[in-house]
């Protein structure tokens, strides 16, 4: 090996390195939080503030019983069915929409992109009112109902399937299936969705993210203690002389094991969906 050939070697090598100490000192930096709060979960309430180190206390076991007798696996598979419900159905009408809007031709084509635009511009929590009120008439009101059906109107889920439908899936390809007699619908679901899967992933963790963690629209609809959600559940841990902290900070941190999980099943697509839609949306 020449002179200059190892030179430009150990330079790969420096640089190498020095990314990796990077990676590895930013990855501390945000594991740090979580490991604080899964040590704050070893802690009493009276300790939290007062006797509380980097190292794991004893009292984990009571924490877990204080939250298990708030009903938390009960409100566990609460958030699940509502999650899962409204992440699918919030999915499924975006990717119709995109089809529609980036493949389609018709006369209100750009208002509609437009509308949808503008939606994303204002605040969810300005429509909160008139949708409770319109959910009370239906009768929806302590039901699981509202929570879903809020995602199905995602008006950045519909803007996102737009953008990465019109970059990614050739129009020639749809045509082709037309001339060959597949109808619209097949063509959604054999063609489209095959080649906007990573889409799909990375909206999916987005939807069940936001609504696992919706904590204004399940207080304000939920009345029964059955049916809360792990938001609302972590928040009534105590009692009405007493707040128990630290047994809300254990709820926090179980809550979010379901989350890490699906992250980390899906963080392939997830980091796709997101590099595609950035460099071709």
């Amino acid at each position: 090996m020449s002179n200059r050939n190892r030179k430009t070697y150990l330079k790969r090598v420096n640089l190498t390195i020095s990314i990796t100490l990077l990676a590895v000192f930013i990855s501390i930096i945000f594991i740090i939080p979580f490991y604080l709060m899964g040590n704050m979960a070893t802690y009493s309430t009276n300790n939290l503030y007062t006797k509380f180190t980097f190292l794991p206390s004893n009292y984990l076991l009571e924490n877990l019983k204080t939250v298990m007798r708030g009903m938390f696996a009960r409100s566990l598979l609460n958030s699940l069915i509502v999650s899962i419900c409204a992440t699918f159905l919030s999915v499924f009408v975006s990717a119709l929409f995109g089809f529609s809007i980036a493949k389609y031709r018709f006369k209100l084509n750009k208002f509609f992109f437009n509308f949808i635009i503008i939606t994303m511009m204002i605040p969810t929590s300005l429509g909160i009112v008139a949708f409770v009120i319109e959910m009370r008439i239906l009768g929806m009101i302590d039901t699981f109902a509202p929570l879903i059906l809020v995602f199905g109107a995602n008006s950045y889920g519909a803007f996102w399937m737009t953008q990465y439908i019109r970059a990614n899936v050739p129009t020639e390809l749809i045509e082709s299936a037309r001339i060959d007699g597949c109808n619209e619908f097949m063509i959604f679901i054999r063609i489209v969705v095959p080649l906007i899967k990573p889409a799909i992933f990375t909206l999916s963790i987005l939807i069940f993210l936001w609504s696992w963690n919706s904590y204004l629209l399940p207080i304000v609809i939920l009345n029964s203690q059955s049916k809360f959600t792990i938001p609302i559940t972590i928040a009534t841990l105590g009692s009405l002389y007493f707040t128990d902290h630290a047994a809300r900070v254990t709820g926090l941190f179980l809550g979010i094991i379901p989350l890490f999980i699906i992250f980390i099943i899906g963080s392939k697509f997830f980091v796709k969906g997101i590099t595609e839609g950035a460099i071709k949306g």
